[in-house]
């Protein structure tokens, strides 16, 4: 496996329909970085994740240091439509499909660590149950896990402590923590500015 490589973000500009909403930043994002991405509402933040994500085409400017990386992209959880009829296990086995494609079927040692990463966010048991029913800590406990089982060297978080308990955000952060360890960049959008400083070494 190739070793990670810097993410180098040149004179770029960011926006819909040609309108921008980030203008000309550059940057270096080095690998292993637990990053925060804050600013106040408006300022670009969630179009900047989604442009690294490869969602969304710079209008100037360029990224380099993506290609042949893999990225994990949460995007925010209102933008999730929760009454889709799905499991919670099966919701989570989705970070599974770079291994298996769309319509591939799971191994017993996939099914196991799927039950491995609902039990690393806190959801162990949970995973015959419809993701519905699920509280807003629970739902994104459940990205989480998903998120785990995507093993990307790059994971990008569109504000994934907001509207949950603060157990579940002490939890959730602690695994932030720990992909950084491992040597995985994040890069996460935040509002709480006291969490930011206590947590992320880079903002």
């Amino acid at each position: 496996m190739a070793a990670p490589q810097p993410v180098a973000l040149h004179d770029l500009t960011l926006g819909y329909d040609g309108h921008p909403a980030v203008h000309h930043l550059s940057g270096v994002i080095q690998p292993g970085a637990l990053l925060a991405v804050v600013g106040p509402n408006g300022a670009g933040k969630s179009t900047l994740i989604k442009a690294l994500a490869g969602l969304l085409k710079p209008i100037g400017g360029r990224i380099d240091g993506l290609a042949g990386q893999r990225v994990a992209y949460l995007p925010q959880q209102a933008t999730l439509e929760r009454g889709f009829p799905i499991l919670v296990g099966e919701f989570a086995a989705m970070g599974l499909w770079h291994e298996t494609g769309a319509f591939g079927g799971f191994s017993r040692a996939q099914r196991e660590r799927v039950r491995d990463a609902l039990a690393a966010v806190g959801l162990e048991g949970y995973a015959r149950q419809p993701i519905d029913t699920l509280s807003g800590g629970q739902l994104q406990r459940t990205l989480f896990a998903r998120l785990m089982l995507q093993d990307a060297p790059i994971l990008l978080l569109d504000e994934p402590f907001s509207a949950i308990d603060q157990r579940t955000c002490a939890d959730l952060l602690a695994l932030l923590q720990g992909w950084q360890r491992e040597g995985k960049t994040v890069l996460a959008v935040l509002h709480d500015l006291h969490q930011v400083r206590e947590a992320f070494p880079k903002r």
